[in-house]
């Protein structure tokens, strides 16, 4: 059978599968476009491209052009639902040189920028077809062009107008036998199509001797779909023509909401919505439901703007319409002014209860019992309000009765009085007096409402007249006061003795003393000095107590100012000794208990299960905290919930994004909690659709943090799990990583300000190490500065596997590690501890002091292990103190228990601080040695030029140095940069990587020099 009649047997069977797709076996999960769902949205809403073309829609005549006519066939059938079955099919295989095209129609771009096209087609397998070598092919080429408009019919066509997309390959061929089963394998295979920047293209197929069908092409453009977002609506949006863009789109509040922060999100390029910004809030009367803002319903009310619910109406309130602001009051009840609108309607109280009066000789006192109804409030004050009155008629009742005198006293006062009882003092003799007790409470005054009173009547008993005249001061003192007095008048009856009453006049008799005497005189002592007080006398007989005499006024003497200052000093010197004696009983019982507690609660946790790291020979210092591994716990929520504290999402705002993290994206923004400052802020997200386990890992970073409390440790604010996003909030450092901060600035520092940072460094691992934290990541990258150059360790994630990091290379235990920043006995047997930290350290040490420079430039990570393994060690850089690089090759021992502490290397950078002198002998100089050779590492020595060259990678520049004469290694150990330059190593990072080596290599000559060898 030939070639075109076999094809014609596969067109009747294209058309029974297309019309029965139940017995294709075509390949449902090849590259179709991925209908994709946008982090934080309904993952209900689906992504529906905008179709352009598809052929298997179309009705009638496709009309597309061939060029030659008898190049591709145009054939078109119909299914057993009466639909049209488009397809172009060539097989011209037997003949060489092919070059058919097959052009479509003209397709309007409409907003699209970028296109899609998705092509399904067959194609036969080359070897099923006999004597046909060399001139089968089994791929096509996809073309396209543009135009503002459809092109004539009379236009030529020419293929070099014409722009290349792919050339298309099938992933299922058939053959022969597959027709002779019946069975058929279809392909599918997108490509991305643009810029399209004119009104419209044409697609153009090219076959070159393939036998192909082509089944159906569908052209369509990717857009994010209105959406709804935080109470705000976003239009269709279609993606920007750069496919690594966001466009910001601006959202609008829904209907009844406000804007709280400009609603944003950006449209990506494959059609999601990214990075919700802002929000919008219900407005008052309204609630969020089902993402849009509707009315409270008549018996509840919202009476602030925001995303809270309506509430019920407080009691004995009620609103009668929808979208109420506050509920009004029901008949009888009220609201202060003062009141919040929540809180529930209240009446005035009801009377006192129990109200009874009792007087001795000088005071009259007045007693009561709360009222049985408080009206539902809590702010009951009591007023008293008098009447006196004269005498009574023929018939007994009280006449003539008037407001009280006004010299009448009330302790504590007459109103507002928030106690059940007062005393009166003053009062007239034999006289009838009525108190009214009104109970008043914050609605009191409002209404058409009785007054709350409970009434009582008094009358006085008579007292004799007053016994006592002028009182006058014999002496005084400055806590003594010496009074006499003379009767006015014979006494009807024998004086038993005399009462002196006596308060402070600035006291207004709110409290007074008395003291009683036989004599007419008294010494009244306790006073105090300076200070004016109210004396009052009066006599007691037979018959009972006499009036009191007038008032009168004395004053205390001074105070002597010498003896006022022994006073202070001795109350001074009593007050400190006793503060003190007793701070340090404080401290010692608080440093007893948070002992106690803290070993009870670290005994709590799941002993077994317990992994803390230390470092051998290192032992937390006495009052700080273990590192407790949110490993140990059953379930991770429990580490994040005991370390870290939630954030109420409303309380931070976004402002813009800054990078792309493991979990999702990076950004910047400001945490505004009520009554502190607003602070800059980095937000780390969580995407949406994670895994639990995802979950996990993204706030395991946070229950790590939130155990850290130190200046040069990245500071956890909180973390937001209650809601979506889920967030990690922590400070904002102005400056970024430390690495890239160093190589914008090369050469900006001093020596003495680089070394301010290194101690930062060390600070914050020191404080690590003793809480017994391994931090396995430590690398410039992961070193943060903020504004004022303090650096902070961050990145506390490297407990698991860094699957994502480029600078990581496999172990044999299958994890992922930084090579070169990681310590030996780390690469080859996975043990860390605070030493391989130590080693970590020293790589750091080297990043700064070069300014950033990548460790051991572009060396592999497999030469990087094995340099290390023979004793390489990295030189010191340009520009660097011996002193420092010293430490360095301290930091890098192979043996871990030889390298210091991390509060050794502390140690070391205050002494350099304190005493700068020693950062002056510079390595390039070599002006400092180490006192014997053992001191320092065994470094390789090399033979040659060549080798030397070799081992830094630098082999592109031997001819440099032999043509410059430099051909041993004596003679290249006294190069300086100039030198470097001049014989033509013009990049600047090959001239450090040259002269930090020969820096390198200048001490190994010394060394083997004074050991009495010769090179």
């Amino acid at each position: 059978m030939s070639s075109r009649g076999k094809y014609c047997v596969f067109l009747f069977l294209l058309k029974s599968i297309l019309s029965d797709p139940g017995t294709s076996n075509q390949d449902q999960t090849s590259k179709s476009p991925q209908l994709n769902t946008p982090p934080y949205e309904d993952p209900t809403l689906v992504l529906m491209p905008v179709v352009l073309l598809d052929t298997t829609t179309v009705l009638g005549e496709l009309d597309w052009k061939t060029y030659p006519v008898n190049g591709w066939d145009a054939i078109t059938e119909m299914d057993e639902q009466n639909r049209p079955i488009h397809t172009f099919q060539v097989c011209h295989v037997m003949e060489p040189n092919q070059n058919n095209w097959l052009r479509s129609g003209w397709i309007q771009r409409q907003a699209a920028q970028r296109v899609y096209v998705e092509l399904r087609f067959t194609l036969r397998d080359c070897n099923s077809i006999p004597w046909v070598s060399g001139t089968c092919k089994e791929t096509f080429n996809l073309f396209y062009l543009q135009t503002d408009g459809p092109l004539p019919d009379s236009t030529r066509f020419r293929p070099t107008d014409y722009a290349k997309v792919d050339t298309i390959a099938a992933d299922e061929s058939f053959t022969q036998t597959d027709l002779g089963d019946r069975v058929l394998r279809l392909n599918t295979e997108v490509r991305e199509v643009g810029p399209i920047t004119q009104k419209g293209f044409y697609l153009a197929f090219q076959d070159v001797g393939a036998c192909i069908a082509l089944v159906s092409v569908k052209v369509f453009y990717k857009r994010c779909p209105s959406t709804l977002r935080n109470l705000a609506t976003f239009p269709e949006t279609v993606p920007q023509m750069d496919s690594s863009s966001l466009v910001e789109v601006r959202g609008s509040c829904v209907e009844n909401a406000e804007e709280r922060d400009t609603p944003k999100l950006y449209c990506g390029a494959d059609g999601d919505w990214l990075v919700p910004l802002g929000r919008c809030v219900c407005s008052i009367g309204h609630e969020e439901m089902d993402g849009y803002c509707q009315a409270c319903k008549p018996g509840s009310f919202k009476a602030y703007a925001g995303n809270t619910k309506c509430s019920k109406c407080p009691l004995h309130s009620s609103s009668h319409d929808q979208a109420a602001t506050i509920c009004h009051c029901d008949k009888g009840f009220y609201r202060a002014l003062k009141d919040p609108t929540t809180m529930a309607c209240t009446r005035p109280p009801s009377a006192p209860r129990n109200l009874v009066s009792l007087i001795n000789d000088t005071a009259l006192f007045l007693q009561w019992m709360p009222p049985s109804d408080t009206g539902g409030r809590k702010d009951i004050t009591y007023n008293i309000l008098c009447q006196r009155c004269g005498g009574s008629d023929s018939s007994g009742a009280v006449t003539q009765c008037e407001p009280c005198e006004p010299d009448l006293h009330f302790i504590p006062r007459p109103l507002g009085i928030t106690g059940t009882s007062v005393a009166i003092l003053d009062f007239a003799m034999l006289a009838s007096y009525t108190f009214h007790v009104e109970a008043v409470n914050g609605v009191s005054g409002l209404g058409m409402t009785a007054r709350s009173l409970a009434n009582v009547t008094v009358t006085t008993h008579q007292a004799g007249p007053a016994l006592v005249g002028v009182v006058r001061k014999d002496w005084a003192s400055q806590n003594s006061i010496a009074l006499s007095w003379s009767e006015v008048e014979k006494p009807p009856s024998d004086i038993v003795d005399y009462e002196v009453k006596y308060y402070e006049k600035e006291q207004e008799q709110l409290s007074y003393s008395s003291t009683r005497t036989k004599a007419p005189s008294v010494v009244v002592t306790g006073l105090r000095p300076s200070t004016v007080y109210v004396f009052h006398v009066r006599a007691r007989t037979a018959a009972g107590y006499t009036a009191y005499s007038p008032n009168f006024e004395f004053t205390t003497a001074a105070e002597d100012p010498d003896i006022a200052d022994q006073g202070q000093v001795l109350v001074v010197v009593t007050a400190s000794v006793g503060g003190f004696s007793l701070l340090v009983i404080l401290t010692l019982f608080l440093l007893i208990t948070g002992r106690c507690q803290g070993y009870i609660k670290a005994r709590m946790k799941s002993e077994e299960k317990r992994r803390t790291r230390f470092h051998s020979g290192h032992v937390p210092f006495s009052g700080i905290k273990t590192y407790v591994d949110p490993d140990t716990y059953e379930d991770p929520t429990q580490a994040v919930e005991e370390f870290a504290k939630e954030i109420n999402p409303s309380y931070i705002c976004i402002e813009r994004v800054i990078g792309a993290g493991e979990f999702g994206e990076v950004c910047s923004g400001r945490l505004r909690v009520p009554g502190r400052m607003d602070i800059s802020v980095a937000i780390k997200t969580l995407k949406g659709g994670y895994m639990d386990q995802q979950r996990r890992d993204f706030l395991r970073e946070a229950s790590i943090m939130g155990q850290f409390n130190n200046p040069n440790i990245i500071r956890l604010e909180g973390v937001v799990t209650k809601s979506r996003p889920i967030m990690i909030v922590v400070e904002y450092m102005e400056n970024g990583a430390l690495d890239s901060f160093l190589r914008a600035r090369d050469g900006q520092f001093t020596v003495l300000q680089l070394v301010g940072m290194l101690r930062g460094i060390a600070v914050g691992m020191t404080y690590l190490s003793e809480m017994g934290y391994v931090h396995r990541d430590l690398a410039a990258r992961n070193i943060l500065v903020d504004e004022s150059l303090v650096c902070k360790v961050s990145d506390f994630g490297m407990s698991r596997v860094l699957e994502d990091d480029t600078e990581a290379a496999y172990t044999a235990t299958g994890g992922k590690i930084p090579i070169r920043w990681t310590a030996p006995e780390a690469i080859a047997y996975g043990k860390f501890s605070s030493a391989s930290d130590v080693w970590s350290y020293g790589i750091v040490m080297w990043e700064v002091m070069s300014y950033g420079e990548r460790p051991y430039w572009e060396m592999s990570n497999q030469d990087v292990i094995l340099s290390i393994e023979e004793g390489y060690r990295l030189p010191a850089p340009m520009g660097c103190p011996v002193t420092l690089h010293q430490l360095m090759l301290h930091c890098w021992q192979k043996e871990y228990s030889q390298r210091p502490h991390f509060s050794d290397v502390l140690s070391f950078l205050d002494k350099l601080i304190i005493n700068p002198s020693g950062l002056l002998n510079l390595a390039n100089d070599v002006q400092s040695f180490a006192d014997s050779p053992d001191d320092m590492p065994d470094y390789p020595l090399f033979i040659s030029i060549g080798d030397w060259l070799d081992s830094i990678k630098m082999s592109q520049y031997k001819n440099n140095f032999l043509a410059a004469g430099y051909t041993t290694l004596d003679s290249i150990s006294i190069m300086s940069i100039d030198d470097i330059r001049r014989i033509g190593v013009c990049l600047i990072g090959h001239q450090r990587r040259i002269i930090s080596s020969i820096q390198s290599l200048r001490l190994q000559l010394h060394h083997i020099q004074q050991s009495g060898f010769q090179v």
